[in-house]
Formats: C-alpha cells, structure tokens, sequence
C-alpha cells in the first residue's frame, strides 16, 4: 500500500515558504561546489599521483561528519579500482594502526585541520615515512603542515540561518573525494567490465551483466542451413515459447553466415516476390549481419542496437559458431538501458560487423 502524498495544484503559503528555504540551502552547497571547482590547484593533481603509484593501499580516515564522508568515499575508491579501507582514528589509537602498511597512502580529512584524533595519528604516519594527503579547507592549519599533499576545498559558510551545521563543507568534501576517485578510476584506465565485476549484484549488477546471462540459446534458437528454401525454413524451423524474429543462416561448416527476419519475410510479400519463397533463403538473408560476442557487457549491446534500430543480434564464438540470439523484447524486459554505453561500444572491439 502506498502512503506518499497526493499531488495538489494549491500549495500554501507555509509550504512555500519550506520550499524557498530548501532551495536556499541547495543553492548555497551548489554555489560551495562551483567555487571549489574553480579554486582547484596543482595539489589535487600531486594527490592522484601520490595515489595512482601507491603499491599498497587508501587508508582513509576522519572523525565526526568528515568521518562519514570517508567511510562513503572508501567504498567509491574501491568500487572504481582504487584498493581502500577506512581507518577510525580513536580506534587507531586502540590497535587498529596495526592495518596501515608501509606501502600505504593516507588520505586525512577534516574541514578545520585542526582535529585532535586526527593530528594524534601524524606522529606515527611520519615515523613510518607513510604519505599523507590532507583534504582540508586550507593550507593554514596543523594537518595541512603535517601532510605530504594538501587538497583544498575552501573555506564556506555552512548553510541556513545558524551557518552552523556541516553542510556546504561536507558538501565540498564529498564532491573532492568522487573527483579523486574518478579521475583515477579514468587514469588507470578502468572501464565499465572492471566496474561490473565489483558490482555483480542488484540493479546495477542487473544492468552490467554480460551478453550470455541474458540471451536465448539452445532449443530457442532458430538456425537453418542458408542452402534451405526460404519455405522449408518458415515450415521445419518454428519454435514454440518466447516469439523469436529472426532465423540464423550456417555455412556447411556450422558458421553464421547471414540472418533472416520477420521484416525480411514481410518485404518479400509486399515486393509480390512470392517465388523467393521456394529458392534458397541465401538469395534474400542479410549477409554479414552485425553480431557479438557472448562476454560483451549488455549496455554495449544495447547502445548497439538502438544506433542501428536492430531488434535482434546474432551471439558467435571465436569460430563464428552460433551460441546465442540477443532479442529486443528480452532486453526490454531485463534492463533499463544505460546512457553511458555509448563511451565503450566504440572501444570494446567485441561487436563487429561480420
């Protein structure tokens, strides 16, 4: 049962008053973002080097607001390639430097610089001779003199009328943090497969799945010998269950050749060429058609097939042997299509025109 609100066409002066006040405070962590993004200085590129040559790993680490926004970048570090773990300073200080290597890199966050469970731990960072990058508001504070690289976010006035809350700064921070992370996800050259692999479960996982966990195959496909009648394949070649459009055309030896569909059916009778049907379906298959291979992720193939408006896409192996058909009306069903698709079809070599 759904308990959201009805919609209403009369909103009342108190709500519009809740509505200017929202839109303040948004337009006051927006305008944070935009400032930061053009104060950025040569010490966030010395950050992505410092990380990207790291032989171990990210400990993150923070206390109070700034402690949570770590524990949130640490799981986007890790999701985009960059190995990471969120280390709780006054836990640190009860055992847990034990999980900080020598090889590691630190990256220290605290909007003032000025946290003591935070500069407790630079004694130890220093003597271990570990790198640490300070993502703080200045270079003006104690944890910015102490750290190997400072990345600054600036200084903001926190939103509402008090000014008091973490808000722009956690803002600033959090947006920091994804633009380390993304920029070296993209410097290691990490694409949308590494990204699946990390992400094998939910919608997400749904929607980077590879080609073969979505495709018919078996006794769904219909593959007939191009040397057939276009009659002998209509008549020998149905197959009961899920509509399937199009029949893959072999060679003698097995492999894909071409691809006969429902549309190519439909122009023959509406072109009166009714004595096609009984010569070999090789005269009117298309020949070449484009295919891919069974390990291709599905938002590729999808990309593919909206660019092309195919509604079927024949799936070969290495030897161009028929293992799959991908049909429009099962990806319909089993995934919203993913925009950013487009980026690594052009890169991914694995869907090709036969």
């Amino acid at each position: 049962m759904s308990h959201s609100l009805p919609h209403r066409a009369i909103v009342t002066q108190a709500e519009v008053e809740l509505l200017r006040e929202a839109r303040r405070v948004i337009r006051q962590e927006a305008d944070a973002l935009i400032a930061m993004a053009e104060q950025l200085s040569s010490g966030f590129c010395e950050a992505v080097e410092l990380i990207q040559n790291c032989r171990g790993s990210l400990i993150v680490t923070g206390v109070g607001k700034a402690g949570l926004i770590g524990q949130k970048l640490v799981a986007t570090f890790a999701s985009t390639g960059t190995k990471s773990y969120f280390l709780h300073p006054t836990e640190a200080r009860h055992g847990d430097l034990g999980c900080v290597g020598r090889d590691d890199v630190v990256l220290a966050l605290s909007n003032s610089g000025e946290s003591e469970e935070i500069l407790s731990l630079l004694p130890a960072f220093q003597q271990w001779q570990i790198p640490v990058i300070a993502l703080t508001r200045d270079d003006q504070n104690r944890l910015a003199r102490g750290a190997t690289v400072v990345v600054c976010i600036g200084r903001h006035k926190e939103a509402g009328d008090l000014g008091l809350a973490p808000s722009c700064s956690t803002t600033a921070m959090l947006a920091m943090g994804d633009a380390l992370a993304l920029v070296l996800s993209r410097s290691r050259g990490f694409t949308s497969r590494d990204f699946a692999a990390f992400h094998p479960a939910g919608s997400l996982g749904r929607q980077l799945c590879p080609v073969r966990e979505v495709m018919r195959r078996g006794s769904q496909l219909r593959i007939a010998s191009e040397t057939e009648t276009v009659r002998e394949v209509m008549i020998h070649h149905s197959r009961p269950g899920r509509r399937t459009g199009a029949v893959i055309l072999t060679n003698s030896d097995g492999r894909l050749t071409g691809l006969f569909t429902d549309s190519d059916l439909a122009r023959l009778f509406e072109q009166r060429r009714d004595e096609m049907l009984d010569q070999p379906i090789s005269l009117v298959m298309t020949r070449n058609p484009i295919t891919t291979s069974p390990h291709v992720l599905l938002p590729e193939v999808i990309h593919l097939m909206s660019e092309r408006k195919l509604s079927e896409v024949p799936v070969i192996d290495g030897d161009r042997m028929p293992v799959g058909m991908l049909d429009i009306t099962d990806v319909l069903q089993h995934v919203e299509p993913v925009e950013s698709a487009a980026a690594t079809t052009s890169t991914s070599g694995n869907l090709r025109s036969a």
